[in-house]
């Protein structure tokens, strides 16, 4: 340790009438800081780990809502659950500068006023000083715990980040609901309305003896069976609306005079990437969380090595003694010291290189860890890339499906209208127009589910 390189000379300046104590404490702590280059961490900012754990894109612009998108940044703003997630950022930051602060050299300053009654005698003590301390980083022990405190602001973070993607994906979802059930219910009521014109012209055609009471009862009961859809469509629409007000922050109906309003489901992109580059399953969350308690991991075999080595500490201290207060500036009695102290284990049992393979079996674990982590997820990415093309073939059958029941529940309108067939083909065709497109409605929304399910298996945007 060398402290020549310092202006030692320009210290003399900064003496005040504290005098000499000044000088010689300032001389410890410019020793101590010369002995801290031991330790040089990196220059770039060691909590800027934005390379580490990146940050969540807009993903969900690429459904073109305006709405989902709005209700969505709220979310991301306001919900609870986010917050904390934020909240554990900041305390994995705070912690890692108390780690920091630790390591760095200590000063203390100390004082004392004591006030002596012997035999009707009295006598003042007064006291003042400076401690310094240090201790050196020879075997990285120090650093081994800044490591790892790095590693735990990379999984608090890649946890705030899957935080973000499961909401944005959660409010996704429900919007996609609201919008299917909003469709569903459209389909409803024009089915129910046809259903009632068809039911008039039943009753008319039996009061004219051309049909019986029994086609009448048959056209009721269609009627009402699609009529009692109406409510359970309505409850789920309500509770749908209930569940996006508080993902987003909100009272359960405070965006109900927002959504009542029937919308389109948002639809996916026509056309993206149905090849997933391996590389990019490294931005999903539980991915990043795996590989950073790898490196926590590592860090802790390290800090666990280290404690089987010696440890250095530096140390000085400057005191002033005088029989009063006033006394402290002028004519007290200066006691100055300083240390260098070492410590290492002799005989501890194994103790140390136990710990050590504890430790690195630790490291086993997490890599074991990770490797599950990441075949979980190409399961997941796999399922969701599986579902989605299946639900494209069944988007195009049923497309057709659709057409051909409209046209099957015009013609057969018509027909009955004219007499031309009976009431059992109407009926039949009314409940294949109802079926064919309630399933349409649902294999739209449940495209765009597909779409926001695979953005989250893939832990983000990956166009």
């Amino acid at each position: 340790m060398s402290v020549t390189h310092f202006p030692l000379r320009h210290l003399t300046h900064q003496v005040t009438r504290w005098g000499r104590p000044v000088l010689l404490a300032s001389v410890v702590l410019v020793a101590l800081s010369g002995c801290a280059s031991i330790y040089n961490p990196a220059s770039s900012d060691p909590t800027d780990t934005s390379s580490s754990a990146p940050q969540l894109q807009a993903w969900w612009r690429t459904l073109n809502d305006p709405l989902l998108q709005q209700l969505i940044d709220q979310a991301l703003q306001a919900n609870p659950t986010v917050d904390t997630a934020r909240a554990a950022v900041q305390q994995a930051r705070a912690q890692r500068d108390v780690t920091l602060a630790s390591q760095r050299p200590q000063l203390t300053l100390t004082g004392a006023l004591q006030r002596n009654v012997v035999e009707g005698s009295a006598s003042i003590n007064a006291n003042a000083g400076l401690n310094a301390g240090w201790e050196l980083d020879i075997f990285g022990a120090n650093r081994s715990a800044l490591a790892n405190n790095d590693a735990q602001i990379v999984a608090a973070q890649t946890s705030l980040r899957d935080v973000q993607l499961s909401m944005s994906a959660e409010v996704a979802l429900a919007y996609i609901q609201l919008r299917g059930l909003q469709a569903q219910l459209d389909i409803a009521q024009r089915n129910l309305s046809s259903q009632q014109e068809t039911l008039q012209i039943t009753q008319w055609r039996a009061q004219a003896g051309l049909l019986t009471s029994l086609e009448v009862e048959q056209a009721k009961t269609a009627s009402t069976q699609t009529a009692a859809q109406i409510p359970v469509l309505l409850t789920s629409l309500g509770t749908t609306r209930h569940s996006l007000a508080i993902l987003t922050g909100k009272n359960p109906t405070e965006l109900d005079a927002m959504l009542q309003t029937a919308g389109p489901v948002p639809q996916a992109p026509e056309k993206f990437a149905d090849v997933i580059d391996a590389d990019r399953m490294r931005q999903r969350s539980d991915v990043r969380a795996a590989e950073a308690r790898i490196t926590a991991a590592l860090a802790s075999v390290k800090a666990a090595d280290a404690a089987r080595y010696p440890s250095f500490r530096l140390g000085g201290s400057v005191g002033l003694t005088a029989l009063t207060l006033a006394g402290l500036s002028n004519g007290a009695s200066v006691a100055t010291q300083v240390l260098a102290s070492m410590t290492a284990p002799l005989l501890d049992g194994g103790s140390a290189n136990a710990q050590v393979k504890v430790q690195e079996a630790g490291v086993d674990q997490a890599r074991a860890t990770y490797r599950n982590t990441l075949l979980t997820a190409l399961k997941e990415v796999e399922d969701a890339m599986l579902t989605w093309r299946n639900d494209k073939d069944r988007l195009i059958y049923l497309q057709q499906a659709a057409t051909a029941a409209e046209n099957a529940d015009l013609l057969a309108q018509n027909r009955f209208a004219s007499g031309l067939i009976d009431f059992q083909t109407v009926l039949q065709t009314q409940r294949t127009l109802l079926s064919a497109q309630d399933s349409l409605a649902s294999v739209k929304a449940d495209l765009s589910t597909d779409y926001v399910r695979l953005v989250k298996a893939i832990g983000g945007d990956w166009q």
